[in-house]
């Protein structure tokens, strides 16, 4: 029995992994119509991430997630009031000709106290869907990330790191 100690964790592990695996392909539809996110990335997992661009532990977790080239990030963009300047950063991400690109600027705090123009109508209407799907979904607070069908409020990155197998 004394070698089995060693062998029957790791065992354990492995199955957990797999099944997690298995679970997570199957949790990638979602009744969330995510051609209004904005998309970053081409992995193979799934994630959906409820962000505002001045959160700080928002912007730890978009850090995180770039590093991470397995991933296809779905992001819905849902600005708090108690950040006063994240809804007009929102509405300009969304705006931009490269969204992403805008994203990273927000998130890396190179528009913090910056004057933003070229916000568009159409920029504030896909807003208003984003904090309408938020709402639907139940996320009031940020950051909040759904990963093979898990939620997850807050960064945490040792629960996230399970989830994709890190």
């Amino acid at each position: 029995m004394k070698k089995m100690n060693g062998v029957l964790p790791w065992v354990i592990m492995t199955v957990f992994l797999v099944l997690l695996q298995i679970d997570c392909f199957a949790a990638q539809g979602t009744p969330m119509d995510l051609t209004k996110a904005l998309k970053i990335g081409s992995g193979k997992t799934v994630v959906i991430e409820f962000t505002d661009p001045d959160c700080p532990f928002c912007r730890k977790g978009a850090a995180y997630f770039l590093k991470r080239q397995d991933v296809t990030r779905y992001i819905f963009l849902n600005p708090l009031p108690m950040h006063p300047q994240a809804k007009d950063k929102a509405r300009y991400i969304l705006s931009a000709a490269d969204p992403a690109k805008a994203y990273e600027e927000a998130m890396t705090g190179m528009l913090d106290g910056k004057q933003l123009t070229g916000i568009t109508d159409a920029g504030t209407k896909l807003l208003e869907e984003h904090l309408a799907i938020a709402r639907e979904a139940g996320m009031n607070s940020t950051p909040a990330y759904i990963i093979c069908g898990r939620i997850f409020h807050g960064l945490d990155q040792k629960k996230i790191d399970m989830m994709l197998g890190k």
